[in-house]
């Protein structure tokens, strides 16, 4: 998809609810204690988050073109492109990785 068509594409499949579209993203497997598997198991969350170079547009314009995202946890992966927290979706556009990583770790990187 062009950025317009993930653009509309967004307003429509989410019918008002906050989305962002991302490109140069990395998935991050979150590295760490079995415990903390049984703390997102109870949140209803997985131990990933995503971590974007470039943000394409915000519905909510919490954050401009070209800034990096590093979103919450996952709640839902569907359509093999909207990464869903509990706040936002995002619609991976392009390429991506896939990386494990220390939540410490995570935190130092900036865009």
């Amino acid at each position: 998809m062009t950025n317009d068509e993930a653009r509309e594409y967004g307003h429509a499949a989410f019918n008002g609810a906050p989305f962002c579209l991302v490109r140069d993203w990395i998935w991050v497997d979150l590295e760490g204690p079995a415990d903390q598997d049984k703390l997102f198991t109870r949140l209803e969350i997985e131990p990933v988050v995503l971590f974007a170079h470039t943000v394409v547009y915000d519905s909510l314009r919490r954050l401009d073109v070209g800034d990096f995202v590093r979103s919450s946890p996952l709640y839902k992966f569907t359509d093999g492109f909207f990464f869903q927290t509990k706040n936002t979706h995002y619609v991976l556009l392009g390429d991506g990785l896939r990386k494990q990583a220390h939540p410490k770790t995570l935190a130092l990187i900036t865009g």
